[in-house]
């Protein structure tokens, strides 16, 4: 069976053969009509064929071939492009064309994709593309399958390169390396779309006593250490560390929302992500839980060296469904697991006034024993329809609905900043930013 596949199986004929064929038939029929054309057609005809036998040795049984694999991540960075290069080499002593089909997952729903190459003889070629997963989980490729062709282009010989093999695709880590700037001097360099903070007073940590230098702030020098000395000396002070943060995120029904293909519950996990590697640079714990009609998963706030690792294993089988979130359940959770005060950052939404006030008890609790952050969404659809001028009557009622969730989305920050909640109201695209942006103030403000 295997020697029947490789020479008839694999064996592909080209449009090219099936053009000329079709114009010796048409010959033919001419022929019939001028007969001193029919020794002529049947001459080319015969050509035709030796050619494609020609072909078919060329293909199937001259030395050499054609070899490649596919290269690329372990894992792949939801919502970011990730690149799969295919390695050739033409082992034939003659240049080869055609074109490449990879079996690309199904999350995709591609079932037309091929890329053209052509080789020349005992050389490689390189062919890459990138691909933007959408969704996390578990992503199978198919073969990688060549259509390859001689100078003749009558027949086509179908060469698998690479096997069937799973990538998984991860939260944005690659997002990280954006974030990962010196976050631990903010009088530095910061990167695009983070602002810088002005720090409030003085941390209450001391780092060290050294040497002044033009510059200093002439309230921190240390007369003693000056005195014995006989130079000026200042005290410097560090931000404080091994604070707990609690990344809390939300997977109930209101998470399911999508935006630009990705849910909020992508969107809010790699921007829980990207936050807690700043917090792990600047010293401090990171943890996270995870709930929806039940509290799923918990990572108790620590620093050690693989604790990014540990948190993003977690966040990568985080799945929504159409639960309602039980933020009972959280608060028993928190009180029961986190007794250090902490900052809990709680990534959620509401989309009206009405769903805050049945949650605003237990928001109330967590925020009696911790600093709490509500982050929620901003509907742009909505945004876009107040921002439009409506010009019949259907348009105007749509705006004024449309007016009326905008407005329930201010009363809801400012009902939890009476309770002392803090909160960022923010559209998914900004999240990261807005959310880093907000752990640095509180930081700079010593609230944490």
């Amino acid at each position: 069976m295997g020697v029947i596949r490789k020479y008839i199986g694999d064996l592909q004929i080209s449009n090219r053969w099936y053009l000329m064929l079709s114009s010796c038939v048409v010959l033919f029929f001419v022929s019939f009509f001028f007969t001193f054309l029919f020794r002529l057609v049947f001459t080319v005809t015969m050509l035709v064929f030796f050619f494609t036998i020609v072909d078919y040795v060329l293909l199937f049984f001259m030395k050499g071939g054609l070899t490649g694999h596919r290269e690329m991540a372990s894992r792949f960075s939801i919502g970011d492009d990730n690149e799969v290069v295919i390695q050739m080499e033409n082992e034939y002593p003659f240049r080869v064309h055609g074109f490449l089909i990879d079996e690309l997952p199904v999350q995709f729903q591609v079932r037309d994709f091929h890329l053209d190459i052509a080789i020349s003889l005992q050389s490689k070629a390189v062919a890459n593309y990138n691909l933007k997963p959408l969704s996390r989980g578990e992503y199978h490729f198919g073969d990688l399958i060549c259509y390859v062709s001689s100078p003749l282009g009558l027949l086509q010989r179908r060469i698998i390169l690479a096997e069937p093999e799973m990538v998984k695709v991860y939260p944005a880590f690659q997002q990280l390396k954006k974030y990962q700037l010196q976050f631990m001097a903010t009088n530095t360099q910061t990167v695009a779309g983070l602002k810088k903070v002005r720090r409030l007073g003085h941390s209450l940590e001391f780092e060290k006593i050294k040497d002044y230098v033009p510059g200093d702030d002439v309230r921190t020098i240390n007369w003693k250490a000056t005195a014995r000395s006989n130079s000026l000396m200042v005290n410097t002070f560090t931000d404080a560390r091994q604070q707990q943060i609690y990344c809390l995120i939300d997977k109930g029904r209101n998470m399911k929302m999508p935006f630009e293909g990705m849910t909020l519950l992508d969107y809010s996990i790699n921007a829980c992500l990207a936050m807690l590697n700043v917090a792990l640079m600047k010293q401090d714990k990171a943890g996270i839980i995870t709930f929806s009609n039940k509290v799923n998963d918990i990572v108790a706030a620590d620093r050690r060296n693989n604790q990014l690792h540990h948190i993003l294993e977690t966040l990568y089988k985080q799945q929504t469904d159409f639960k309602e979130s039980d933020y009972e359940a959280v608060w028993v959770t928190i009180h029961k697991r986190i007794t250090q005060r902490s900052l809990v950052l709680f990534f959620t939404n509401f989309e009206t006034y009405s769903s805050l006030e049945r949650q605003l008890p237990f928001l109330k609790k967590i925020a009696q024993n911790h600093l709490i952050c509500v982050i929620f969404f901003q509907n742009t659809l909505l945004e876009e329809i107040h921002e439009s001028t409506p010009d019949d009557i259907e348009g105007i009622y749509i705006k004024t609905i449309a007016d009326q969730f905008a407005y329930e989305k201010r009363q809801i920050v400012k009902v939890l900043r009476q309770h002392g909640i803090l909160s960022i109201l923010t559209t998914p695209q900004n999240l990261n930013v807005d959310v880093i942006n907000k752990y640095l103030e509180m930081k700079a403000r010593q609230m944490v």
